[in-house]
């Protein structure tokens, strides 16, 4: 039997975050998360879409002949058949990043994917859910990203920060302001007072097109 990921969308457009934001980017969304994040801006990935085998998420990528590849959800890991679909995309040739909310174990990720771990801070409604045995499995490949949504949440993240020396673990640390709950610039100014090893992230897709799907 061909193995199968239910799938809400693939489209192509420029990564909006990351180390590799502003490159053009074929995304692949699977369905589904067991996280309840207040600030998610992809609820319709909950539920719905539809099963693809793997050979076809490969054929359907591979017609966009891209360079970058971004394995997103929803929560990619809730699905099993996400390991074997990165793998196969790494032996493709492509760059491959998985984005995943860190609730789950990461382990099993190829290591020639970059990893970009969320640690939820406690403005999420989801810091409960941090699976901090993911920290040791981080390499320089990987990227760490705390969504801010207070002044609280930036000194939590500072101290997580400090605690996992997570700019020496991982190749990037990544700040972004949860949108209309922080202002860029007052983020901005915080890392820059304190001389911060991070970079902040704004996200480009929501700056060009508002959160319209498929971008």
């Amino acid at each position: 039997m061909q193995q199968t990921l239910r799938l809400t969308e693939i489209f192509y457009s420029l990564q909006g975050e990351t180390r590799t934001t502003g490159l053009p980017t074929v995304f692949v969304r699977l369905t589904g998360c067991p996280l309840r994040c207040q600030y998610c801006d992809t609820a319709y990935a909950f539920n719905g879409g539809q099963l693809h085998t793997l050979d076809d998420i490969l054929a359907q990528v591979a017609a966009y002949k891209p360079r970058y590849v971004c394995v997103t959800g929803g929560e990619p890991l809730a699905q099993p058949n996400c390991i074997p679909l990165l793998q196969r995309l790494c032996d493709a040739g492509y760059e491959v990043s998985l984005e995943t909310s860190g609730a789950l174990d990461i382990s099993a990720v190829d290591t020639r994917v970059s990893r970009v771990v969320d640690l939820k801070t406690p403005g999420s409604a989801e810091l409960a859910r941090n699976r901090y045995e993911n920290i040791a499995q981080l390499t320089r490949n990987d990227q760490v990203k705390f969504v801010i949504c207070s002044r609280e949440d930036y000194d939590w993240a500072v101290s997580k920060l400090i605690e996992y020396r997570l700019e020496q673990r991982a190749g990037e640390v990544l700040f972004s302001p949860s949108h209309q709950q922080v202002s860029a610039r007052n983020l901005a100014d915080w890392i820059v007072a304190d001389n911060l090893p991070v970079r902040l992230q704004l996200q480009l897709h929501k700056i060009l097109w508002n959160d319209e799907p498929g971008h």
